[in-house]
């Protein structure tokens, strides 16, 4: 059966890596081929390249049997290739409606001139496929980020694609949009679209999947059914080596109080108290929206609360901006990395040293080489992936770019680390290490928070579970009652 997409001999280089290795990978028309491996994988670049926005240096593409150039992302629109990137490709001043149609809008008859109306109608009804309802007329960059997500998922939707490749596409989404899009999925299987599915979450995998296709270093090192694999025999292949654990937790070394919060208050939280302990690894569960992130934003100085207090280490703290947060011994690596955790024109040494400059100083002036002795030392630790410290952190993949934000904070010699989403959009292998160092600070005496949508990972690592329904504490759960049940019925705002 000639597949209606299959790339041969895919090679693509880069000053000092090698991201594709002669790839081979086909796709059926209504198949859902997931593509897995460690970041840094070359997964994304695989899509890029297939999207016509990076050149291969090497290898063959076809489409339905004939072979194809793809010299740019126009000519991969016009053979119905359709790409939903992991870092949004939307421009945050226009309107959802404007987002969704960027570059093919309807004209009036016998105009030049947008149809509007027109236009609101089909964003509208390619967000209905979804089962969203999102104002078309907002400007996109006023929307969460789940919402943003569904946007760039409506955007791809309404090019009547045959190859929709999703690069992460659930990282934000909450379990009822996850639930709408595999319907969107299996809608459009239905229809003979063949998809490429790029996700770190393995269930997702085996629930969505008919193929998997492993990528290690560049190089394809096993495809095979879905059916003929399981979870472990997969993490195998995807990082090379056997994960007795996937969630280790070190014992708990609870110390002295550290943290505590006292009906604290602002304009999506109400009236939350909670105490964290020293060696103490505390998650924080809840639905999207719950206010998770916006207590974590008013215990780092981000938002203003509008009541209660703050008790660092027995004594009461007020601050007012992330400044003054750091100042006292506390950060926060944020849920959008891209975004609010890092300066992606900046390199993996001025990212590091941003939180912590005045260790890096001569007098007014930062002492480049005392920068760069400090980068090195905590990108070799954290095993960041990249020909030098002085490189861009935008060309990294997501799990090095988080390392990075991880490598800055450990400069900070922070006596608190919330930690915000810290494995989204990560593989399985760098999930690994980063709970290993989550347990290492908690072992210094470190206070640690853990906000996470993914339940198994907070059950896992975590001492104790604090959940959050509307901007309240539900409930805390801590040993046996720590399970999914418990909390999810917490997290609804009602008592086990």
């Amino acid at each position: 059966m000639t597949p209606l997409l299959a790339l041969a001999g895919i090679t693509k280089r880069y000053p000092g890596v090698t991201a594709l290795s002669g790839v081979d990978f086909t796709l059926q028309a209504g198949e859902v081929n997931c593509l897995v491996g460690e970041n840094g994988a070359g997964k994304s670049t695989l899509i890029k390249v297939l999207s016509g926005a990076v050149a291969r240096d090497a290898g063959t593409i076809s489409v339905a049997g004939d072979a194809v150039r793809l010299d740019s992302p126009a000519d991969a629109r016009r053979l119905g290739i359709g790409v939903i990137y992991q870092d949004f490709k939307l421009v945050p001043a226009l309107s959802v409606a404007e987002n969704i149609l960027l570059g093919s809008e309807p004209v009036r008859p016998r105009t030049p001139l947008i149809d509007r109306s027109a236009m609101q109608a089909q964003a509208r009804a390619a967000l209905e496929r979804l089962g969203e309802d999102i104002d078309t007329a907002v400007p996109v960059g006023r929307l969460s980020v789940a919402r943003q997500q569904m946007v760039e998922i409506a955007r791809a939707l309404s090019r009547n694609v045959r190859i929709l490749a999703m690069d992460e596409p659930t990282a934000p989404l909450t379990e009822r949009e996850i639930e709408g899009l595999f319907r969107v999925i299996r809608s459009l299987k239905e229809r003979g679209v063949g998809i490429i599915y790029i996700s770190h979450r393995l269930e997702e995998i085996f629930e969505v999947g008919d193929r998997v296709t492993v990528l290690r270093d560049g190089t394809l090192v096993h495809t095979c059914g879905i059916r003929e694999i399981d979870r472990r025999g997969l993490i195998r292949r995807m990082v090379g080596r056997e994960l007795e654990n996937e969630y280790p937790r070190a014992e708990l070394q609870r110390g002295s109080e550290i943290l505590r919060l006292e009906h604290l208050s602002s304009g999506k939280v109400s009236d939350v108290s909670l105490t964290l302990y020293r060696g103490e690894i505390l998650g924080l569960a809840g639905l999207v929206g719950a206010g998770r992130s916006e207590l974590a934003r008013l215990v780092f100085g981000a938002d203003q609360r509008t009541g209660g207090r703050i008790i660092l280490e027995g004594r009461e703290i007020a601050p007012r901006s992330p400044y003054e947060a750091i100042r006292e011994g506390i950060g926060l690596l944020t849920e959008d990395r891209n975004r609010y955790g890092l300066i992606m024109q900046m390199s993996i040494r001025e990212n590091i040293s941003l939180a912590n400059l005045r260790a890096v100083l001569s007098g007014p002036f930062i002492d480049r080489r005392k920068e760069e002795t400090a980068a090195r030392a905590l990108a070799d630790d954290l095993r960041i992936k990249a020909p030098g410290t002085g490189t861009n952190v935008e060309t990294l993949s997501g799990g090095n770019r988080q390392k990075v934000v991880l490598a800055r904070w450990l400069n900070t010699n922070a006596r608190v680390l919330i930690f915000d989403e810290p494995t989204a959009g990560i593989d399985v292998g760098v999930k690994y290490e980063i709970y290993t160092l989550i347990n290492r600070l908690a072992a210094q005496g470190i206070g640690v928070i853990v906000i996470s949508s993914d339940l198994p990972e907070l059950l896992g690592i975590c001492h104790r579970v604090a959940v959050m329904c509307e901007g309240r504490l539900t409930g805390v759960a801590a040993g046996a009652e720590a399970t999914q049940e418990t909390v999810m019925t917490y997290a609804h705002g009602n008592r086990p």
